[in-house]
């Protein structure tokens, strides 16, 4: 899920990798390790979705910043009509479970440590 999430980000403002970690976890997407977030930006930069340039910093080092190609916003287009799909599924599914009582569920037997096996 983190490829369609970068892309989206992306695609509202291009970004560096790690400003994109950060709006990641505004979202919700919080713990996203750099190094995985990195390696997805890479991939998806080989797959010709991004393209980054280095941009200068007044606060250091130059860093790489992200931006959406064509073909990454027609992926990402692609990608979004499929989790809409998937969307709907899971809302239906989640109302099925809301539905259920939660007395029809038995609730499990006690664990008792301290039973005796003789």
């Amino acid at each position: 899920m983190l490829q369609p999430f970068l892309l989206l980000l992306i695609h509202q403002r291009p970004d560096h990798g790690y400003e994109l970690i950060e709006r990641l976890a505004r979202m919700g997407v919080a713990d996203v390790e750099p190094g995985h977030a990195y390696r997805v930006l890479r991939a998806l930069e080989r797959e010709r979705l991004l393209t980054s340039s280095w941009v200068p910093s007044d606060a250091g080092p130059a860093r790489r910043r992200y931006e959406l190609t064509a073909e990454g916003l027609t992926d990402l287009r692609a990608r979004m009509a499929s989790l809409a799909r998937f969307g709907t599924v899971l809302e239906s599914f989640l109302l099925l479970w809301g539905e259920k009582p939660e007395s029809s569920v038995p609730p499990p037997a006690p664990v008792d440590s301290r039973v005796d096996s003789r």
